[in-house]
């Protein structure tokens, strides 16, 4: 029996070491350029994480980059990256695409400096609707004056650009102007949730999202 099962069994091996799938080179060599304005800076490649790093929250879902988009996936609490390059704290245009796949919080939360100070631009918030910055004079975005309600519909993207200079903080979701705040005298802060993302980060809550397009530029200084 041994003499004739040997042969039997080393064919076997054969086969299964031949039958493994190879990698399609066209795939692998896919590029998904992003669409960035000339005279600014991209923050995303499209194809790696390269200057940012998955935020550690303990709370965070999968971060991965799948056909030029940075996929934020839900956990149970915070999960997101933040930027480990330098960033101006001043002065600067920022913008990304985003877009919720999956629940009911916030696809975007944007953390940036202002100056010494940090804060966030939550959209989609408190259960989808609330637009604002937290927090302001330690009131979050749905508490401050800041705030204003939109719909997000899921799977659509949204354009999301935020101007920062030495006294005015602006957002625009899609070409429409959601926070404009005069912000001197006024204390920024920012949630013990997302203090992973200083100085520059972008987190979702209990939400799982697709990023885009993300750059900046400095802007003239007024």
């Amino acid at each position: 029996m041994k003499i004739y099962l040997i042969p039997v069994f080393f064919c076997l091996f054969l086969v299964a070491c031949s039958s493994g799938k190879k990698a399609d080179p066209k795939e692998a060599s896919k590029d998904y350029p992003q669409e960035i304005p000339e005279g600014s800076t991209s923050l995303f490649d499209g194809k790696t994480l390269e200057g940012w790093e998955v935020s550690n929250f303990g709370t965070q879902g999968p971060v991965r980059v799948s056909e030029g988009k940075i996929v934020i996936n839900m956990g149970d609490g915070c999960s997101g990256i933040n930027w480990l390059n330098d960033f101006p704290v001043m002065n600067y245009e920022l913008e990304l695409e985003a877009r919720k796949t999956l629940g009911n919080d916030f696809f975007c939360g944007l953390t940036f400096p202002v100056n010494k100070q940090f804060c966030s631009l939550i959209v989609g918030g408190w259960g989808g609707p609330v637009v604002g910055l937290s927090t302001v004079d330690g009131a979050d975005a749905s508490d401050n004056e800041t705030k204003v309600l939109q719909k997000f519909e899921p799977n659509i993207w949204y354009k999301i650009n935020l101007q920062v200079n030495d006294s005015t903080i602006v957002a625009q979701i899609d070409g429409k102007t959601v926070v404009d705040f005069f912000y001197p005298g006024h204390e920024l802060g920012i949630r013990p949730e997302v203090s992973l993302s200083r100085p520059l980060g972008i987190c979702t809550w209990m939400t799982t999202a697709e990023i885009r397009n993300v750059w900046f530029k400095v802007l003239p200084v007024e």
